[in-house]
C-alpha cells in the first residue's frame, strides 16, 4: 500500500506524461493500475478496499479500548469545536478513530444527532455494544458505508467529522467533495489524515531496488506516522465574501507611506 496523496500525484503523473516514458520505467502494477498502454484511462486504484475491509474487521476485535496516539489525534481534532459558537446539531462520524471521537466528545459542537459510520460490519457492530454499555451522550446511529461512495443525503449534516480513516480512500478529492455536498450551508468538515514525508528512507530503498529489479516503480506502503488536520466550511450567504476588483479605496502605496518608519 501507498499513501493516497504522495503516490496519487505519482501515478497521475506517469498517467499524464507516459507517452515521454520509456516503457521499461512503468512496472506491472503500475499498468495493472491503468498506466500502461491498455490502462484505457480508468478510476486510480491504490488501495484495495476490500482487503482494507477485511483489516478493519480483525482490528474491530483485536485493537485495545484506548490508544495514547489515536486519543491525542482525537483531542486536537475536536478542540476545534470550542473555537466555534455555533452548535452543529446533526454530525456524522467517518471510519477510521470514529470509536475515539465519540468517546472524547463530552458535549462539544452541541451534537444531538450523531451517526458514526464504518466500511467494516464489525467495527460498527463493536462500536453499537460499546454504546448500549455507555448511554451517556447524543443520539447515536450506525451505518455500514464506504467513504469513497457517502450513502448520505445532501446538505442533511451540520458536521463532518474523519479521525485518521481517509488516507486509505483511492479518491482523497473526491471523498472531500462527498463530505461538502453532505453538509449543510456553512457546515463545518474537520478531519487528521496520516501523509507527508511518513519512512522516507524506506520509501527510497525500495523504488531504488524495485528499479533495479523491475525496471520501473509502484506503490508500496502506507502512510504511518505524520497527522495532517484540515479543516473546511461550505459556504454560506453569512460568510465573509472578498470584495470586488477594483472596489478599493486605498492603494498599498498609500499604506506604505502611512505606516513606513519615519527616517528621522
Amino acid at each position: 500500500m501507498a499513501s493516497s496523496a504522495a503516490a496519487a500525484r505519482r501515478l497521475l503523473l506517469l498517467r499524464h506524461h507516459r507517452h515521454l516514458l520509456p516503457r521499461r520505467y512503468i512496472s506491472s502494477s503500475s499498468a495493472a493500475d491503468g498506466l500502461g498502454d491498455n490502462g484505457g484511462g480508468g478510476r486510480l486504484k491504490i488501495f484495495d478496499r476490500d482487503l482494507k475491509r477485511r483489516h478493519r474487521d480483525r482490528a474491530a476485535w483485536a485493537m485495545r479500548e484506548t490508544d495514547g496516539f489515536v486519543d491525542a489525534v482525537a483531542e486536537n481534532l475536536l478542540d476545534r469545536l470550542e473555537d466555534c459558537r455555533k452548535a452543529f446539531p446533526s454530525a456524522l462520524c467517518l471510519g477510521g478513530s470514529a470509536g475515539a471521537v465519540r468517546r472524547l466528545l463530552h458535549g462539544r459542537g452541541g451534537i444531538e444527532k450523531l451517526i458514526m459510520m464504518d466500511m467494516s460490519p464489525d467495527m460498527v457492530r463493536k462500536w453499537r455494544e460499546s454504546e448500549n454499555a455507555n448511554d451517556d451522550g447524543p443520539e447515536t446511529h450506525f451505518v455500514v458505508g464506504d467513504e469513497e461512495f457517502l450513502p448520505i443525503k445532501e446538505s442533511s449534516k451540520d458536521l463532518i467529522i474523519s479521525c485518521l480513516g481517509l488516507h486509505w480512500t483511492n479518491d482523497l478529492p473526491g471523498a472531500m467533495i462527498q463530505c461538502r455536498l453532505a453538509l449543510k450551508p456553512d457546515g463545518l468538515f474537520l478531519a487528521a489524515i496520516l501523509g507527508g514525508e511518513t519512512l522516507k528512507e524506506l520509501r527510497i530503498a525500495c523504488t531504488i531496488a524495485q528499479m533495479e529489479r523491475e525496471g520501473g516503480i509502484s506503490p508500496r506502503m502506507s502512510p504511518l506516522a505524520q497527522v495532517m488536520y484540515m479543516t473546511g466550511w461550505r459556504e454560506h450567504p453569512s460568510q465573509q465574501k472578498a470584495k470586488r476588483r477594483g472596489s478599493a479605496t486605498i492603494s498599498f502605496s498609500d499604506i506604505q507611506k502611512e505606516f513606513a518608519p519615519s527616517e528621522n
